[in-house]
């Protein structure tokens, strides 16, 4: 069966003398690994497609019962490193490509995980400044499409209104706790044992903004302490909740990448 889907390539594999094998994050099939037959000869016009991080429309000839499918066409669509190469778009690239390959599984349909990774990198294509923003973005819709959204407007342990509650009580700061995940107010009764740790309200606000931004709109604007530290507590969120979450060492070096 010959389909056609828009897909990211998420990493490709020398495959002999002449040949890849790349794995893509399809809308309509999930994860799935085609092979190029000659995708690197320098006479390939399809090879240079195919490069991690690209949106490229494919055509598969789709067999359901094998590993490898084979490609017919493809073109591209948008590349977030095609115009002006930048260490930082990259480094972030690369993470969320990491994310999305450790969250999604071989042909199963994800079509809101499809969307958050397509959306993150147009930003990437489509912005010059702020890409530890654009993950941070993509680290919070990343938890909430895994079923682990964080509650935002109401004091996990109370349920009273935050932002009320900020309002009336004058409040600097705010708790951050891991599971159940999301904020809590200063004297709420904290569980023995429970992971929290303090957040200034202006980083409340600033997650509170990034949740509230959707489809291809800006991403707001903050200090780069701020960026930097929300950037840190959601990737912590997300260490807490996904069992394949990427190795700690690795985390620590695309930090490191991000920030120099």
């Amino acid at each position: 069966m010959i389909v056609k889907t828009r897909a990211v390539v998420l990493r490709d594999i020398k495959y002999r003398d002449q040949s890849k094998i790349c794995l893509l994050l399809t809308r309509e099939y999930g994860q799935v690994s085609v092979i190029l037959k000659g995708g690197r000869s320098a006479k390939s016009r399809t090879g240079p497609i195919f490069s991690p991080g690209n949106i490229i429309d494919a055509v598969l000839y789709k067999k359901g019962n094998r590993d490898i499918q084979l490609l017919s066409d493809a073109s591209l669509v948008t590349s977030p490193l095609s115009e002006s190469p930048d260490l930082e778009r990259f480094s972030v690239l690369y993470r969320v490509l990491d994310l999305v390959r450790y969250a999604s599984t071989h042909e199963e349909k994800n079509v809101p995980l499809f969307t958050i990774a397509h959306s993150a990198i147009w930003r990437l294509c489509h912005t010059e400044r702020n890409f530890q923003t654009i993950l941070a973005w993509f680290l919070l819709r990343l938890v909430s499409v895994l079923g682990f959204t964080p509650s935002l407007d109401r004091c996990v342990f109370s349920n009273l209104d935050l932002p009320g509650s900020i309002d009336e009580m004058k409040l600097g700061e705010l708790f951050f706790v891991h599971d159940p995940g999301g904020f809590a107010l200063p004297g709420s009764a904290v569980p023995m044992g429970a992971a929290i740790q303090t957040v200034p309200v202006s980083r409340y606000h600033f997650i509170r903004a990034l949740a509230a931004t959707g489809g291809n709109a800006p991403c707001p604007e903050a200090l780069a302490d701020d960026i930097a530290a929300v950037t840190a507590l959601l990737q912590e969120y997300c260490a807490c909740h996904l069992d394949r979450m990427p190795h700690r060492k690795h985390l620590d070096i695309v930090s490191r990448l991000i920030s120099a």
